[in-house]
Order: C-alpha cells, then sequence, then structure tokens
C-alpha cells in the first residue's frame, strides 16, 4: 500500500478556514476572563482540547468529566479547528490531552509509504508509537471506530452504479467532492483518493468536517460526493451510501487519547483506559446523536454516558 509523505503543513487558506470554522472568529485557545491562561495554569492542571466537529468536543468532555471525577483540575479548550492547528497547540502547551483516532494520526505523522499491511486496529497503533514525536503518547485504543468515508446519497449510488470508492475513477470527472478544506491537502483525502484509485473530481467544495454543510449539500445535490464520518446518523437518516475502500484509504480509526508525556500520571492512565474500554461504536454513536440531533449539550450527554456506564 503506497502512500505519499504527509508531513506538509496545511496552506494558510485551510488554517485560516480552519480558525473560521471554531465560530465567530473567536480563538478557543485565548485565555477565557477571568481565568487563568495555558502558560500561567497550576502545573497539575491537565487543559483538554477537541477538532472543531461534535464526535471531538462529546468525546473530550467525556475525558474531562472522568479526570474530573478522579479529582484532577481541568481546563477546557474545545473546537480548535482541524489536526493541522490542534497539534500545534498541543506542541506548544496551549493544550494537553485530545480525543484522536488512530489511523489518521498515523497517516499525519508518516513519513513515506506505509508499512505494508498496516490496515487493523492492532497494526496501525503499533506503526502510531512508533511515529510519535517524542513528548507525546497515546493510552489504550477503544473499540469504538469512526471512519472518515466517502459518501453519497441514493440517487447518486444508482446514476453512477457507485458502491466502492474504485467505481468514481470514470465518473469523478462529472462529479463535486465536498468535505472540509484540510481534505484537499491530506493523504487521507484527495491526495489519496488520486494516487490510490485514480479518482480527480470535477470539482471540490470546502464545506465542514463531515458537518451539517455537507450533508446539506449531499441533499441538495450541489455536492455528490461527501466525506462523512461513519458514526453520523444522518448517513442512515438520509439514505446515504458510504462507498466501500478496498484500497484501506482510511485505515482503522479506533478512538484513544493523546497526550502530553509530562502531564500524564498513573492515575490519569488508569482512568482513561477505564474510560477507553467501555466506548464502543454503537454507545458512540448512540450518545453522540442525542448531541447531533437531539441537540442536547455534550457536558449532559458526557455525564449521561459515564453514569450508564458505571464510570461516574
Amino acid at each position: 500500500m503506497n502512500r505519499r509523505n504527509l508531513l506538509g503543513l496545511a496552506l494558510v487558506g485551510t488554517v485560516t478556514a480552519g480558525l473560521a470554522a471554531c465560530g465567530g472568529g473567536d480563538d478557543p485557545l485565548a485565555a477565557d476572563p477571568g481565568s487563568s491562561s495555558s502558560s500561567s495554569a497550576d502545573a497539575s492542571t491537565v487543559i483538554v482540547g477537541s477538532a472543531n466537529f461534535p464526535e471531538s468536543e462529546l468525546l473530550a468532555e467525556m475525558y474531562a468529566q472522568v479526570l474530573e471525577g478522579e479529582g484532577v483540575t481541568v481546563q477546557r479548550k474545545f473546537n480548535i479547528g482541524a489536526r493541522e492547528l490542534y497539534l500545534k497547540a498541543l506542541d506548544d502547551g496551549s493544550i494537553d490531552l485530545l480525543p484522536e483516532y488512530n489511523g489518521a494520526l498515523l497517516a499525519y505523522y508518516l513519513k513515506g509509504d506505509a508499512p505494508e499491511g498496516v490496515s487493523s486496529p492492532e497494526t496501525v497503533l503499533a506503526a502510531l508509537k512508533e511515529q510519535l514525536p517524542d513528548g507525546l503518547e497515546v493510552l489504550d485504543q477503544s473499540a469504538a471506530e469512526d471512519k472518515d468515508s466517502l459518501t453519497v446519497s441514493a440517487e447518486t449510488k444508482a446514476k453512477y452504479d457507485l458502491t466502492s470508492i474504485a467505481d468514481l475513477a470514470p465518473v469523478a470527472g462529472d462529479l463535486v467532492m465536498g468535505a472540509g478544506p484540510e481534505f484537499q491537502e491530506r493523504y487521507q483525502g484527495l491526495v489519496g483518493l488520486k494516487e490510490l484509485y485514480g479518482v480527480e473530481f470535477k470539482e471540490f467544495k470546502p464545506l465542514d468536517v463531515g458537518g451539517p454543510l455537507t450533508v446539506a449539500g449531499l441533499k441538495d445535490g450541489s455536492i455528490q460526493v461527501g466525506n462523512l464520518f461513519t458514526t453520523d446518523s444522518a448517513i442512515t437518516t438520509n439514505r446515504f451510501v458510504v462507498l466501500e475502500d478496498p484500497k484501506n484509504l482510511f485505515l482503522a480509526q479506533n478512538v484513544l487519547p493523546l497526550i502530553r508525556s509530562s502531564k500524564n500520571t498513573d492515575a490519569i492512565t488508569t482512568a482513561l483506559n477505564a474510560f477507553s474500554a467501555k466506548l464502543t461504536t454503537d454507545n458512540l454513536t448512540t450518545y453522540l446523536a442525542k448531541v447531533s440531533v437531539d441537540k442536547q449539550d455534550s457536558a449532559t450527554v458526557a455525564k449521561a454516558f459515564l453514569t450508564d456506564n458505571g464510570l461516574a
């Protein structure tokens, strides 16, 4: 399985779009009025961050509440943006901990081709641990998996007879693809689609990260292919079809905590590993729907999950 070097930084436009996606142009890494900034926070405080999509925020809130249940002082810095932004925040100490996905994180850190046969949760995790920079570590991965996908409407599937990503190659020149802006520059995006599958779309529309803009585009036909996460209830609700990925462009995507080694302790490891042991694809999908569909706030849903699973 050949994969290109993925270490290039996102374009300035991508970074700007990621910051805008955080909402209202506010910087989520800026100190809240009346609270300590990340640089002046007590050394024992753990700053929990998240990406700019609902599942990441929900998982981050779960992590935060798990740690608070163990007496750890926590600050929240959610909705930072895309991976290119929040990993920079992790590197510079603006945040200490956040939820990640093993395969996507491996793809970000790869230098050259991925080892042959690396696609299962176990092989991806082993490869990831070899790629992590000094000062960062991952804890136990959960059974919960949420993959990137190429998703189409039932009408588009029927019109072009689509079953897998490979089926897009002869027709992609007539189709518009929609996804978060960073998808254009990532290997697990347009770069890998061209290299692995020979897929080049007529147009790419920068929308959001598996969010309502992408869903709306698939529904109204302004895009024919969208990047959605496989736990998204919009796929079932709208009878969308997830295209198969026979060449494993999207590796295993198990949820796991990524933490700065300087902030990790035995107590934090034990608490977060116990949480990950309870997290499955099914229960993550169920509780995420309470946020995305029922519009409950992530703190309420996180508390319910922890209580329901004997973690609170």
